[in-house]
């Protein structure tokens, strides 16, 4: 090889790869890059399986916590026919036929269909209850309790014999038995006064011989809210029952547990004995991609060819029965209202994310500016200095956003890969770009060093205003469709309207930087006049700042709308719940027994406006379904009209004046009355009778009310209770106040009466907090007003960053024409002030302004009330609506202008450690 072929090869390997003296070059400025992807990798990341988690949750939740009677899935078949022999017919009932027709039924499940074998049951029972004869029984109204009897199997694994022995059976049990043994729960013996060695004798339709369980033991359940004791809840509680009279009678009604082996004898009795198999879902397993799936197979259970395969193994007349298809619909639809919702959040915080990057990207192309213009002057083409600037971008960028992508998996379980590998994928992509991106951009064409690049210098071209234009155009349409639709008619993939709240702040962002300069120059000018050279500098620099500020003040305004549109959210909810709790309960805390039923004993008032915390009592009378003369039925309401008036109106739930119950002079015995809407609609303005339990009065409306505490639900008519015939007693106890003590008012409500309860606004709060969905949510809406916030403050520090040298030069040179340090502290904390106050005031306004436009479309029923899982929204839903939130708007705007105060002001000191020499050097064209 010749020597000056040697020579080139020596040259060649003397020059150091690109990338590698890049990263040299500025180690910390790329760690800096690195974190930032990284921290944006992870929120995209987990953004998507944090929804999926709490989705999945929110299904496993509602499954589980909706009763077992709603969700068990119940196959029934009816007794075996009258054309089989008695054998054949007892045979078909016995436990080992159960047994295998219920392990078959387990394994014939289609997938997702999976259930709890655990919890599952199986047996036979009496459709039809038989009527308990015994003179000692229990008869609240004189009415014989009515029991329900199950042979069900495996009850030694589900309870704990507390007294006796389970029963069993001695010999063989036929349809011809009579005499059986039998197992009651603590809670049945107790109520019915059962202890073992009671004989139970049935008459009606147990058969022409009488039926006699002797009760041989008694048993606590295990696990009494699982589906095995509460798919038939009267199997482990008693309760009270009422017949169709007038008034009401009352009697039990209660099970006993028979030995599965005993099942044949209730084919002797004329109650309908039915064979079942109930299996309890198992909801572990589940995820919210299978919630199709599963209402599918739910349905072919129901009617169709899966109920069809369990048919050929229990019977023909099989039926399957289940309320799981509701818990799913329910739980469906609250996800679907509050996807869009969640959508806003993501999609803002999104959005400022996608700005701080590519402002990272516009802060090192303008430090690399003059070596970027160099390459180009010396020929480097487009395609190459953007591959170089690429690959050196990748290598920070893809390592990064990988290590987010984990950092998301082993955060948060249980959730889909794919959707964080594409939000990772998606930040790289974007953290690579933008720098090359900058770069062709601003250095298309070659550049000549030195040229201003000012807003007050630069004039928009076409290209940008087409775009504003369009931007301005969706905005326009995305608002209009959310205020005619609303959240809750958007679909998953309606992004648009989701992208709403983003829009509106990214054309005020636009319109702001246009007009930016105007108000400078208009301030300027009588600055020019003042004796100090402080206040003209510094409102000259903010006029003549970088033309790509129009980024800072684009996040800036993006984070402050977010977090001003996501406080509101939170605001909204929190409204709507406590409104919510206000209904349930009337007043802070309301004393009654079950249904308004039972006077309160004397001095209950007294006891209770004792308790510590306790401000002010009423007592009030309730009479539900009182007959009106006229035909219907109404809620009657007595009150003590001062105390009542009073409590209306500190609770805002229509306040009245206490003397429109009072009756007028020479009324002739009729009562002032104040009614509902629609109660006040059929009774008109003339007077009216009312039939009472009391006695009948006459009433005449005075005013009409929407609400009130008493009855906050119901249509209601309010009349004074001293009115009312003597005989009239109190039933409801509503009280105030701001810090009730609720053992010791409990304490003393029970020292009055046991039979009342106690129940608390408070109380009632904080059960709408218990969904999983609904709180993953509100989550969800923390977190991005908390990292829209530290995206914001990272566009304020980028910002000054990039200005910094600039800043620290000027200092110098003025410095050296005699200007004080305290002045130049003072020139750069004024200089940073004007762009700090157009992205507070601006991001004010435009939060303000977005809350506006959006609240009329924006429902939040759904993810402030519906805690409950496969019922309607609680009533109160109409409270539930976007407000301006003052916290949510000022907060973050004093953050920003206070954290430019402070950062000019640290600048400033720094510039100020470092001598005029070290700034001002010779060829520095900064």
């Amino acid at each position: 090889m010749s020597p000056g072929r040697l020579r080139e090869r020596e040259c060649e390997r003397a020059v150091a790869p690109w990338i590698r003296t890049r990263l040299r070059t500025a180690p910390w400025a790329a760690v800096a890059f690195g974190a930032l992807v990284l921290v944006t990798a992870f929120l995209a990341a987990a953004l998507p399986r944090a929804v999926d988690a709490y989705e999945t949750r929110g299904l496993r939740q509602d499954i589980a916590g909706a009763p077992p009677g709603r969700t068990v899935l119940e196959l029934t078949a009816p007794q075996p026919g009258f054309g089989m022999s008695q054998s054949e017919r007892e045979e078909a009932v016995r436990p080992a036929v159960l047994t295998a027709v219920h392990h078959q039924v387990l394994a014939a499940l289609p997938e997702p269909v999976r259930a709890d074998a655990r919890q599952s049951s199986y047996g036979v029972r009496t459709v039809e209850t038989v009527t308990g004869t015994d003179p000692w029984l229990p008869r609240p109204d004189a009415v014989p309790p009515e029991f329900t009897l199950a042979a069900q199997a495996d009850l030694a694994a589900h309870a704990t014999v507390r007294k006796g022995r389970l029963p069993a059976a001695r010999s063989e049990v036929t349809a011809a038995t009579k005499e059986l043994e039998g197992a009651a729960t603590v809670a049945t013996a107790r109520s019915l006064r059962l202890d073992v060695g009671s004989v139970v004798h049935f008459g009606g339709k147990a058969g022409g011989t009488p039926l006699a369980v002797r009760i041989t033991g008694i048993v606590e359940p295990g696990q009494p809210e699982a589906g095995y004791w509460s798919a038939e809840p009267v199997l482990r509680t008693p309760g009270l029952a009422a017949l169709p009279t007038t008034p009401p009678m009352q009697y039990w009604r209660a099970a006993l547990l028979l030995p599965p082996e005993a099942a044949p004898a209730l084919l002797g009795t004329l109650t309908e004995p039915q064979l079942y198999w109930r299996l309890a879902p198992d909801p572990g397993s589940l995820t919210v991609r299978d919630v199709p799936a599963l209402t599918e197979r739910i349905a072919s259970l129901e009617n169709g060819p899966e109920l069809l395969r369990l048919r050929e193994f229990a019977g023909e007349t099989t039926a399957l029965t289940t309320g799981l298809e509701t818990v799913l619909a329910s739980y469906t639809s609250m996800r679907e209202a509050i996807a869009p919702v969640v959508a806003v959040a993501a999609i803002g915080i999104g959005a400022v994310a996608a700005v701080v990057l590519a402002m990272t990207g516009g802060l090192v192309t303008g430090r690399r500016s003059a070596e970027l213009a160099l390459l180009r002057s010396r020929g480097g083409s487009l395609k190459g200095i953007g591959g170089r600037l690429l690959g050196e971008s990748a290598v920070i960028a893809l390592p990064a956003a990988a290590a987010g992508v984990l950092l998301a998996v082993a955060a948060v379980a249980e959730a889909r890969l794919l959707p964080a590998v594409l939000g990772g994928a998606a930040v790289a992509v974007l953290a690579c770009a933008v720098l090359p991106l900058w770069a062709i951009v601003r250095h298309r064409r070659p550049r000549a060093q030195g040229g201003r690049d000012d807003l007050a210098d630069a004039r928009p071209g076409r290209r940008r205003t087409v775009a504003e234009l369009t931007l301005l155009v969706l905005s326009v349409g995305a608002v209009v469709a959310l205020r005619r639709r609303g959240t809750s008619g958007a679909g998953s993939g309606d992004y648009l309207v989701s992208a709403a709240p983003v829009l509106v702040g990214l054309i005020a962002a636009l319109v702001l930087v246009r007009l930016y300069p105007l108000p400078l120059r208009w301030a300027a000018r009588p600055a020019r006049r003042l004796r100090g050279a402080v206040g003209f500098l510094s409102l000259a620099r903010a006029g003549r700042s970088s033309a790509t500020g129009a980024l800072p003040v684009l996040a800036l305004l993006i984070a402050l709308t977010t977090a001003a549109f996501g406080g509101s959210v939170l605001a909204g909810v929190s409204d709507a719940r406590d409104r919510a709790a206000l209904l349930a309960t009337g007043a802070d805390a309301r004393i009654s027994a079950p249904g308004d039923l039972a006077a309160l004993p004397e001095g209950m008032d007294r006891a209770v406006r004792g308790t510590a915390g306790v401000a002010d009592v009423t007592a009030v009378r309730i009479e539900r379904n009182t007959d009106l003369a006229s035909g219907g039925s109404v809620t009657l309401v007595g009150v003590e009209p001062e105390s009542y008036a009073r409590l209306a109106g500190e609770l805002g739930l229509g306040a009245f004046p206490a003397d429109a119950l009072k009756a007028p002079e020479g009324g002739g015995g009729v009562l002032n009355a104040v009614a509902s809407p629609g109660v006040a609609e059929r009774l008109g303005t003339a007077p009216r009778r009312i039939r009472t339990l009391a006695g009948d009065i006459t009433v005449r409306i005075a005013a009409v009310r929407p609400r009130t505490p008493a009855v906050p639900d119901a249509g209601f008519l309010l009349v004074d209770r001293g009115g009312l015939p003597e005989r009239a007693a109190p039933t409801t106890l509503l009280a105030a106040g701001a810090a009730l003590d609720a053992q010791v008012l409990r304490a003393a409500v029970r020292d009055a009466g046991e039979e009342f309860s106690v129940r608390l606004r408070s109380e009632e709060r904080s059960a709408f907090r218990d969904s999983p969905l609904q709180s993953g949510a509100e989550r969800i809406y923390s977190a991005a007003i908390a990292a829209g916030a530290g995206y914001a403050v990272l566009a304020l520090l980028l910002s000054l960053l990039q200005s910094g040298p600039e800043r620290t030069m000027l200092l110098a040179r003025l410095r050296t024409m005699g200007l004080t340090t305290r002045q130049g502290r003072r020139l750069l904390g004024l200089e940073a002030l004007p762009q700090a106050l157009l992205a507070a005031t601006g991001g004010v306004l435009v939060g303000w302004a977005t809350i506006r436009l959006l609240a009329p479309g924006v429902d939040l029923a759904r993810l402030a009330l519906d805690a409950a899982p496969g019922l309607g929204p609680v009533d109160g839903a109409e409270g539930a609506s976007l407000r301006a939130d003052v916290w949510s708007l000022t907060v973050p705007a004093l953050g920003v202008v206070a954290l430019a105060g402070v950062v000019a002001a640290g600048q400033a000191w720094w510039a100020g450690r470092r001598g005029s020499i070290t700034e001002l050097r010779a060829g520095d064209m900064r």
